[in-house]
């Protein structure tokens, strides 16, 4: 009753004696509150000097001190002791490690010249455990090894051993000791069981309890529910709940124990009865709350710790305090955001020293997206730590700021943990510049060798490596680990997709003998989606069939499996799989939606969109644009431009998203609005100008694409592979040497070696009508492919030069020869009338295609054998369905034989067959009215012409040719009327060279002052001669494109101006190239 024994002090009015000052200050150290401080520090300051000298009473006043938390004074006072026993040594030791000052107690320990007794054994171990470093290490061990029998009985000391050797990690030696005990208390479990749970060794916690036939006290009770949150598997499940369902009463009470069982329920993922508990508990403290929260953040329910939060009266301590903000970031909307940034702004002075709460507000703000005052709470850090350092480097890299997580590592003067380590190999990774590689590798090299069999940061290195390219020493890093897990496997994994190794994935998955998680499972699906051969179609199938039940919920994992199957063509079993996905969030909906239009299913992209609940992402939009862009019909414009109209605001800042917008704008032919949206970008880059020129090749307005290409380059944005590819596409339709050579000029070398750019370069001058550079470049090309040997069979074919086309095509290995090789070589002996070889080629190809015959039909035609080809068409329709493209190559041959009735069945017959495909029946139509005016029917032409496009309800195609851009009688030009007199210098020399103008090419009626040598004469193409002529008089070479095919009296005149002149013309319509030569002769042999 130490209160009482204050009381009566305090009626004493004599000076108190050297024994009741010794009563008096234990009786202070028992209460050790206010009044007993006051009371103890006054007596002690007024102690008589010749007290000073008993020690008794000084080691009475040193345990009052330390029972204040005095431990200066209790320093102060312990050297005035004369007769040191065991006893005072043990008393200052314990003080230390209560305080956490255990390298006092091992100076002290150093000191003593006694034989220590039980207690002081127990405190030299316990503060060994509590630093385990080398020194503590030595001293512990040492000690153990020179303890006496008499104390290799004694539990209490042998306990404390057991707790320092396991906080050593010396496992081994600990469950010795413990073996070597003959009556174990449970005590003695307890520190047993506890050392394996800090080991990370729960399962061996279990297999300890279930041996125990002692009634457990409460620290075991925690320790076993602790072990089992730890492992959280079916065998703790099942022991943790038994256990707590036959907890006795007096531990129902337990607030320490009930704390350890909400813990280890929120682990099972058991919220109902975590929460059952926790109402249960009548004093909840802070504690209590903390566990609670902490259980609500972990099983990503962070908003009812918020609401839990909000029910507490007591003060936050600072465990509290990190709960609350870690749950605030967690949620991290607006209500997280108001009480997160009111809590620290209400925190106590106390807590603004305490580094462990500070680092969960800067991860807090940083969450926030409020990297500003993360940064101010960074620097008013005094003693920054390695984890301060670490806590901020990983909210850097959340925000896409890895360039400041190398800033702040560069300034770091601490040793490095292996969170530090990671984030910094993270940084490394996401930047993989030159500064990274150089940082990554030499933090790399310089790396201690305890991290080296650290699996978490081996993992983060292996991850950079891949990033910088370097497989090689990623590989090697990866056969260093000893102990692979399937974390490990699947970096190296994604690490070779990452890399287009996907071949590499599977050999490396075919080794792996461990269970895959659900990471595993997706980079291996991932894989076999990239490869999506026979081998890839056998893994990813049987690894399909062989999946746990309990990943066939997991969105991820499925979502990569449709991604998969998708690939594969398997549209039905990927079908199955997204039906059997109960939740489906907008990323299934998402790649379901990207497989259908992979796989040319775009309509079944738009019915899965018109089925969304959901709010759309990016992706979303920008696949459902792409379907769009695929069909462009009227259900797909009216779709996508009300999506477009209602996309929101933030997304309108979205390059991916606009860009796929301009395609499809692009694709339904509305210029205007997709160069509005053009506009609209504020930080254009190379794929938003990329689909703006790509759209512009689509619609013929190809001039365009190098007006942007100068726009990029003042913008100081460069163009990239893909870029170019483009404007040499661009340059192939303009088909104009001059341009060509200027853009290619500026195309770097390293780009130009690239073989798909080779490709496109054959294809570019092939329709430039450079065979000579084509050749060249195809030359240059050492490991030719299908595409290679196809692009200069076709660059041949297009300028007439058949015999060379086949003979490239005979040279070509058989297995490289495809669909489109086939064709090539086919048009190419159709535009040299070689027909007896392309029946030859026709007849040896093994897979006849709709196309392949297409081609060899319009071979027939050209030659006016309609049998023939009649004969053809039908062989083909008796297993397949009529093909239109077939008849509108039949009816073009007819159109050159002027052969009015077969041309009236031909087009009858389509309208027949194909009532839908109104743009091409209108190209049929314009080519049977012009059939009606070669015979001199211009009135029914007119009339045909007209009825036909007005019931179809389409546009006509304009006659465009350009050097620069010309129409048909175009008096547009500043130099028209030089143009039209140079025009009728050509016509007045070309028939006095022979010329008659052939009035069957004349396809309307003619107007009142017309004649057919000036309706003919006011072709664009001879307006584009004549142009040239007027800019260079004398000139040698000249080039014109048209986009319509030439008609045969301007491709006669065209002969004749080439012989008068003693010019090179090179005229491109829209299937081929004509070379005039001065000898007055075309390419073409008059195939045309």
């Amino acid at each position: 009753m130490p209160e009482k024994v204050l009381d009566l002090f305090d009626e004493i009015t004599i000076e108190p004696d050297k024994y009741t000052v010794t009563v008096l200050f234990n009786a202070c150290a028992k209460l050790a509150n206010d009044r007993g401080m006051k009371i103890g520090k006054k007596l002690l300051e007024k102690m008589p000097r010749n007290f000073r000298n008993e020690d008794v009473l000084l080691i009475s006043a040193m345990h009052m001190l330390i029972r204040f938390g005095d431990i200066q004074n209790a320093e102060n006072l312990f050297p005035s002791i004369k007769n040191k026993n065991i006893i005072t040594y043990a008393t200052m030791m314990k003080a230390y490690v209560q305080n956490q000052m255990s390298e006092k107690a091992l100076d002290l320990f150093e000191q003593i010249e006694l034989n220590l007794n039980n207690a002081a054994y127990t405190i030299v171990f316990n503060a060994c455990a509590e630093l385990a470093d080398d020194r503590a290490m030595k001293i512990g061990e040492k000690l153990l090894d020179e303890m006496p029998e008499n104390l290799r009985n004694d539990n209490v000391v042998l306990t404390s051993a057991i707790h320092m050797l396991m906080k050593f990690g010396d496992i081994q030696s600990a469950q010795k000791l413990f073996q070597s005990i003959q009556k174990k208390d449970i005590v003695t479990y307890g520190a047993m069981m506890k050392g394996y749970v800090r080991n990370q060794m729960p399962e061996k916690a279990l297999d300890l309890f279930e041996q125990i036939e002692l009634d457990l006290n409460n620290v075991v009770y925690t320790i076993v529910f602790n072990a089992c949150a730890e492992l959280a598997n079916d065998r703790a499940m099942k022991i943790g709940k038994k256990l707590l369902n036959k907890i006795p009463k007096n531990f129902r009470n337990d607030n320490v124990v009930l704390t350890s069982a909400i813990h280890m329920l929120m682990k099972f993922g058991d919220i109902q009865n975590a929460e059952i508990i926790f109402q249960s508990i009548k004093n909840k403290n802070i504690i209590t709350y903390g566990a609670m929260m902490k259980g609500y953040v972990e099983n990503e329910m962070a908003e009812k710790a918020l609401d839990l939060f909000e029910q507490m009266e007591l003060h936050l301590n600072n465990v509290a305090y990190n709960i609350l903000f870690n749950a605030c970031a967690e949620v991290a909307n607006d209500r997280a955001m108001k009480i997160g940034k009111k809590r620290l702004d209400e925190m106590p002075e106390n807590l603004r020293n305490d580094n462990v709460v500070l680092n969960s507000v800067i991860h807090m703000l940083i969450r926030f997206g409020d990297i500003q005052n993360a940064e101010n709470v960074f620097q008013s850090i005094k003693k920054k730590d390695i984890i301060t350092y670490g806590t901020m480097m990983k909210g850097y890299i959340e925000n896409q700021m890895s360039e400041k997580v190398l800033d702040l590592f560069e300034q770091i003067e601490l040793n490095l943990n292996n969170f530090a380590y990671t984030f910094v190999f993270n940084a490394c990774t996401e930047l993989a510049n030159d500064r990274a590689m150089k940082i990554g590798r030499k933090l790399l090299d310089e790396m201690p060798e305890n991290l080296r069999n650290d699996n978490v940061v081996l993992n983060s290195v292996i991850h950079m490596l891949m990033k910088f390219g370097d497989i090689q020493n990623a590989e090697n890093v990866f056969q260093s680990i000893r102990e692979k897990d399937i974390i490990t496997y699947g970096t190296m994994m994604n690490g070779y997709i990452e890399n287009q190794m996907s071949e590499k994935v599977l050999d490396l998955f075919e080794q792996i003998e461990l269970n895959l998680n659900n990471f595993a499972y997706t980079i291996v699906f991932n894989a076999c989606a990239e490869l999506a051969n026979d081998r890839a179609m056998k893994i990813g199938k049987k690894l399909l069939d062989e999946m746990p039940e309990n990943l066939r919920n997991d969105n991820v994992v499925l979502n990569s499996v449709i991604h998969m199957l998708m690939k594969f063509g398997d549209i039905q079993n990927a079908e199955n799989v997204f039906q059997s996905i109960k939740k489906k969030d907008i990323i299934i909906y998402g790649t379901m939606m990207k497989g259908y239009i992979e796989n040319q299913m775009s309509e079944k992209a738009l019915d899965l969109f018109e089925q969304i609940e959901l709010n759309l992402n990016n992706f979303a939009y920008t696949f459902v644009f792409n379907a769009c862009a695929e069909l462009a019909n009227d259900r797909a414009m009216k779709i996508g431009r009300k999506l477009l109209d209602g996309m929101p605001e933030n997304l309108r800042n979205d390059n991916v998203v606009l860009t796929s917008a301009i395609h499809m704008l692009m694709k339904f032919g509305d210029i205007q609005n997709a160069e509005n949206v053009f506009q609209s970008i504020k930080k254009k880059d190379t794929s938003t100008y990329g689909a703006l020129m790509n759209g512009y090749n689509m619609n013929g307005l190809s001039r365009k694409c190098f007006k942007i290409l100068e726009e990029m380059l003042e913008e100081n944005i460069f163009p990239d592979e893909i870029i170019w590819s483009i404007l040499i596409g661009a340059c192939s339709k303009i088909r104009l040497l001059r341009r060509c050579q200027y853009i290619i000029n500026q195309i770097p070398l390293e780009i130009q070696n690239k073989k798909p750019i080779q490709i496109s370069l054959i294809h570019m001058w092939g329709k430039c009508a450079s065979i000579e550079k084509a050749q060249n470049v195809f030359q240059s090309i050492v490991d030719r492919d299908t595409m290679t040997y196809t692009a200069m069979i076709n660059a041949f074919g297009l300028n007439g030069m058949g015999s060379e086309a086949i003979q490239l095509y005979r040279k070509m290995p058989n297995n490289l020869r495809n669909e489109i090789s086939h064709i090539c070589v086919l048009n190419a002996c159709s535009h040299s009338g070689l027909l007896q070889e392309a029946w030859n080629i026709f007849n040896d190809i093994p897979l006849k295609t709709e196309k392949i015959y297409t081609t060899m039909v319009d071979c027939l035609s050209r030659l006016f054998l309609f049998d023939e080809a009649e004969n053809l068409i039908n062989e083909y329709e008796k297993t397949n369905k009529p093909s239109l493209v077939m008849y509108i190559s039949l009816l073009s041959g007819t159109r050159n034989n002027r052969n009015r009735n077969l041309s009236e069945n031909i087009y009858n017959r389509m309208k027949c067959l194909f009532p839908n495909e109104k743009q091409d029946l209108t190209s049929g139509a314009i080519l049977v009215s012009n059939i009606y005016s070669s015979v001199g029917e211009h009135e029914l032409a007119k009339t045909f012409r007209y009825n036909q496009i007005k019931e179809l309800g389409t546009n006509v195609k304009l006659g465009l040719t350009w050097t620069e851009e010309f129409t048909a009688h175009d008096h547009s030009h500043p130099k028209s009327s030089k143009i039209f007199s140079e025009l009728e210098r050509l016509t007045s020399e070309a028939i006095a060279h022979g010329y008659e103008c052939d009035p069957s090419w004349v396809t309307r009626q003619l107007k009142e002052g017309e004649t057919n040598l000036s309706v003919l004469c006011g072709h664009s193409e001879r307006i584009a001669i004549a142009y040239n002529f007027v800019e260079e008089p004398d000139t040698k070479f000249i080039q014109v494109t048209n986009n319509l095919r030439v008609c045969g009296d301007c491709h006669q005149m065209t002969k004749i101006i080439a012989k008068i002149r003693q010019c090179h013309i090179i005229v491109g319509d829209a299937n081929r190239i004509h070379h005039f030569n001065p000898n007055g002769q075309c390419s073409c042999q008059d195939h045309f």
